[in-house]
């Protein structure tokens, strides 16, 4: 009896987390990525579907849905959400193309094209970010998304031509 309502416990706060992940999500979109104007349907589709505190260090999940960026290790960061909708929108994605992104970090920005994009080639320098990036792709499904490690400053020729290109890494002075 006492492991059932255990059970039922643990899931009621499954459910109450949930939900309000839900909630912050919903927020960040209507507050600080529409205002900017982003109004493409397939991308607020894309920013409800993609899960960005999965992307994000355990410690940070109860930011995730803050519109900051965030650091998820390597002295790296994800970038600030309402800065990948402008982006992501900027490229008028049909569902067609072949997109390379020049910084994968931890994914989230190859996760949102996943959606839009009929294929997506993403290049990180640090080996351990690309790795954990596409592990967390790989969990979340975004079969059409291909992580190599490599320096993206030259782009990713083996791959090319692309339809079109996203930088979201810093380069060299």
């Amino acid at each position: 009896m006492k492991s059932q309502k255990n059970y039922k416990k643990q899931q009621t706060e499954l459910i109450r987390r949930k939900a309000s992940l839900i909630r912050r999500k919903a927020s960040l979109i209507e507050n600080y990525i529409k205002p900017l104007g982003v109004t493409d349907s397939r991308v607020i589709s894309a920013f409800r579907k993609v899960p960005r505190h999965k992307f994000v260090l355990a410690n940070y999940r109860k930011d995730a849905y803050l519109d900051v960026p965030l650091p998820i290790g390597e002295g790296q960061t994800i970038s600030q959400p309402s800065l990948v909708a402008v982006m992501t929108q900027a490229l008028e994605l049909k569902g067609r193309e072949k997109v390379l992104e020049v910084g994968t970090g931890s994914g989230f920005q190859a996760a949102i094209l996943s959606h839009l994009a009929k294929k997506v080639y993403t290049i990180e320098i640090i080996g351990r970010l690309a790795d954990k990036a596409a592990k967390t792709l790989k969990n979340l499904e975004c079969d059409n998304v291909h992580v190599e490690i490599g320096d993206g400053s030259q782009g990713l020729q083996k791959y090319a031509p692309y339809d079109a290109i996203i930088v979201t890494a810093a380069g060299n002075q």
